[in-house]
C-alpha cells in the first residue's frame, strides 16, 4: 500500500504511480487542495483521497493531510501489510519483485526514522518546536494571541507539554508502517481530540507526530528507526534536501534505500535513466 502526497508537477507524479503500478500493490494519491494539479490527469491506476485540503508547510495541515488518507485507506482496505508514505518527489530504486521482498523483510517492523527531542547528548535540540506555541496558518490577530501566549509562557518561566506525559520524538516525514501500527493512530487521535489541538501549534509538526504517538505506543519496540530513504542534505540545518542531480548516482546505488529523495523532473532529467536502468538491473 503507497500514499503519495503531491502539491505540482503532474507528469513526474504518473511517472512515479506507473512504476509503482502491480497487481499486488495499491496507490492511493493525495492531491494538496490547493496545488494546481488536474485530479481528472491522474495515472488511473492511483486510487484518489477524497478529503482534500490545502497543505501548507510547517502547518498541522500536512499532518491532517496524511490522517485524512489514512482513514480511507483503512476503511477501503480489509487487509495490508505496510502503508508506505511517499512524496511525489520520491522514487523506487529496487524494482516491485525486489521491493515486496525488501518490505517481507521487515514485516514485523515499522520502518520509522526516529530520535528523541531533548537536549541530551544524542538526542535532537528540537524542544522548541512544541514547548511554545506555533501557528502559521491562521489570521493575523491568531498569530498575535500565539506570540502573547508565549510571552506569558517566558514571563511565567514555564513552556507547554506533551498530552498524556508522553515522551517527545521526531524524525523523517517519511515512513512504512504496519495496518496494526496505522489503525492505533487513528483510534488514539480518535479517542483523544487533544492530540490534535496540541500538536496544532507545533513547528513543523509532520516531523514529530507519527514519532511521538509510535514512541510512546505499544508499537515502540517495532520500530527499526531506519525508513530505507536516501536523502542528501546541502548543510546542518538546511531547509529541504538536495534535488538529486547525475553525479549522486553512485552514492544512491551504493545505499541500502528502497527510495532516493527529492527528485525533480528537470533537475534529476540526467540522473532518471539511471535510476530506471537500476530498477530493472
Amino acid at each position: 500500500m503507497f500514499l503519495i502526497q503531491a502539491h505540482k508537477d503532474l507528469g513526474q507524479l504518473n511517472a512515479l504511480v506507473e512504476q509503482l503500478r502491480d497487481d499486488d500493490f495499491r496507490v492511493y494519491v493525495n492531491l494538496d487542495r490547493k496545488c494546481a494539479l488536474d485530479p481528472a490527469g491522474v495515472h488511473p491506476f492511483a486510487r484518489q483521497v477524497r478529503n482534500r485540503i490545502d497543505v501548507h508547510w510547517g502547518t498541522f495541515s500536512q499532518v491532517q493531510a496524511v490522517l485524512n488518507s489514512l482513514e480511507q485507506i483503512v476503511a477501503e482496505v480489509p487487509v495490508f501489510d505496510k502503508a508506505v508514505f511517499l512524496s511525489a518527489q520520491d522514487f523506487p530504486l529496487l524494482s516491485n519483485a525486489r521491493l515486496k521482498d525488501a518490505l517481507a523483510q521487515h514485516a514485523g517492523h515499522e520502518l520509522l526514522d526516529t530520535v528523541a527531542i531533548g537536549l541530551e547528548p544524542g538526542q535532537w535540540a528540537a524542544d522548541y518546536r512544541y514547548r511554545y506555541f506555533h501557528r502559521g496558518d491562521e489570521t493575523p490577530l491568531a498569530r498575535l494571541a500565539c506570540r502573547i501566549a508565549n510571552r506569558a509562557l517566558r514571563v511565567t518561566g514555564t513552556a507547554r507539554r506533551l498530552p498524556g506525559g508522553m515522551r517527545p520524538y521526531g524524525g523523517s516525514s517519511w515512513w512504512a508502517l504496519s495496518q496494526a501500527c496505522v489503525q492505533d493512530i487513528l483510534a488514539r487521535v480518535a479517542r483523544d481530540p487533544g492530540l490534535v489541538r496540541f500538536f496544532r501549534n507545533c513547528a513543523c509538526p509532520d516531523e514529530m507526530f507519527f514519532q511521538t504517538l509510535v514512541m510512546n505506543s505499544p508499537f515502540a519496540s517495532r520500530v527499526l528507526g531506519q525508513n530505507f530513504r536516501y536523502v542528501q542534505w546541502p548543510e546542518q540545518g538546511a531547509r529541504n534536501p538536495k534535488i538529486l542531480d547525475e553525479g549522486d548516482f553512485e552514492r544512491i546505488a551504493a545505499s541500502r534505500a528502497h527510495f532516493c529523495r527529492k527528485i525533480d523532473s528537470h533537475a534529476s532529467a540526467g540522473l532518471m535513466p539511471r535510476l530506471l536502468a537500476l530498477r530493472t538491473a
